[in-house]
């Protein structure tokens, strides 16, 4: 316990974290100011060496494993209390080790191909429809919802409806446009914007599942002659398209591949054409995708800061026409999602298992609290190749405030 008990007293200053090691023995840090107060037991006398040589790794494998539990507080409160103290600002401790040879790591496993990509995707995608259908909305949106003023309940099905439509109105679509959807999920988004527009979409995803599932529904629902979907990596897209949306999907694309990507928006946008790209990402500048997150839940996944985003944008011949930033709003998306997946959990037990029903819990919460205190946000990009592509100003928007207060 001594270099972990070392680490851990620099790293708590609010609230009070109590490690009860294998042997019994209780130790306590911070408690100097307010906050949450949690105690977790490390079962494996081993786990305090691996704890302080890769914090983030060990202790979600030690969860996952049962060899780390939570004795006092929840999970939830565990992470308020661990990134509460990190913080997203330059210089807490565990931002700073191995960094630099972590982020050199985090770029070359970035690097991939259609097949690379696709067995990606599969790793946490094509799990299996029925877990996902237990925690997400009616729709199924597998990204960060939008709470107005007008969902003060924080209603999660109406906050889904909601963040569609304001990428509806961001499209600028009108009646008999062509759309693009890159990485189109079970396709919640090109059927609502078939739904609110007379418009045809094709939504392109490397999942399996997703693809089976979206084709069903847009059979379902008498448009797959207006909506249809491929399983297609969107760098063989062909043609070009009056507008291009990509919905949680730039997050998998990877930092090598960011010009590729935008590339192949400016190549498939036609000139007068509108693009809008909705992604998480850091507020405080290039980072690194954690052990855990990378060898457990996404791949070569890699959350892009906005200064990593615009290098991209700017050598490819885009014109940026409006950046919103939204800050909470998944953190509200995932307390959901964790909520409705512990009221299923036993499902999803006899589904998968214990270990993986913890395994999922860990990267819930862990998500939830990037946002509530690592920095992380969600960037909403518009693009188009020409400056008048585009009204001049937000006036636009008032539309989707009228339909949102109907």
């Amino acid at each position: 316990m001594y270099f972990l008990g070392k680490f851990l007293a620099r790293l708590i200053k609010v609230g009070r974290l109590t490690v009860i090691a294998a042997d019994g023995e209780e130790h306590v840090f911070g408690g100097r100011q307010p906050g949450s107060q949690v105690a977790i037991k490390l079962h494996d006398p081993a786990l305090a060496w691996k704890l302080f040589l890769n914090p983030e790794l060990a202790s979600g494998e030690a969860y996952m494993d049962g060899t780390l539990t939570i004795e006092r507080g929840t999970l939830r409160e565990f992470f308020d209390l661990i990134t509460g103290n990190m913080g997203w600002q330059p210089g807490n401790p565990l931002n700073a080790k191995n960094a630099r040879v972590r982020r050199i790591r985090n770029f070359l496993t970035q690097f991939d191909n259609s097949t690379r990509a696709t067995r990606s995707v599969a790793h946490h995608y094509d799990l299996s429809n029925e877990l996902f259908s237990r925690f997400l909305d009616g729709e199924m949106h597998y990204s960060c919802a939008y709470f107005s003023d007008q969902n003060p309940d924080r209603d999660l099905e109406r906050a889904q409806v909601e963040k569609a439509e304001h990428i509806t109105t961001k499209l600028l679509l009108e009646p008999g446009q062509s759309v693009l959807d890159i990485g189109c999920g079970w396709g919640a988004m090109a059927l609502h914007l078939r739904d609110r527009v007379d418009v045809d979409v094709t939504g392109v995803t490397l999942s399996k599942q997703q693809y089976e599932l979206a084709c069903e529904r847009a059979t379902d629902r008498g448009v797959d002659e207006h909506v249809r979907f491929l399983l297609r990596d969107y760098r063989d897209m062909e043609g070009t398209f009056d507008r291009i949306v990509s919905v949680g999907m730039f997050e998998h694309v990877g930092l090598p591949h960011h010009r590729t990507f935008f590339q192949v928006v400016h190549d498939r946008l036609k000139p007068d054409g509108v693009a809008l790209l909705h992604t998480i990402g850091r507020a405080d500048g290039p980072g690194i995708t954690d052990d855990w997150t990378a060898k457990y839940i996404f791949p070569r996944g890699y959350v892009p800061s906005l200064s990593e985003i615009m290098k991209s944008v700017e050598k490819v011949g885009l014109y940026v026409t409006d950046i919103e930033v939204q800050r909470m709003h998944y953190a509200f998306t995932l307390e959901e999602w964790q909520r409705r997946f512990q009221a299923r959990r036993g499902e999803l037990v006899e589904m998968y298992d214990e270990r993986f029903c913890r395994m999922f819990e860990w990267y819930l919460a862990a998500s939830e609290y990037a946002f509530r205190n690592m920095g992380h946000v969600v960037f909403q990009i518009q693009l188009a190749r020409r400056q008048d592509a585009v009204p001049l100003t937000r006036g636009y928007l008032i539309r989707e405030a009228e339909w949102t207060a109907s």
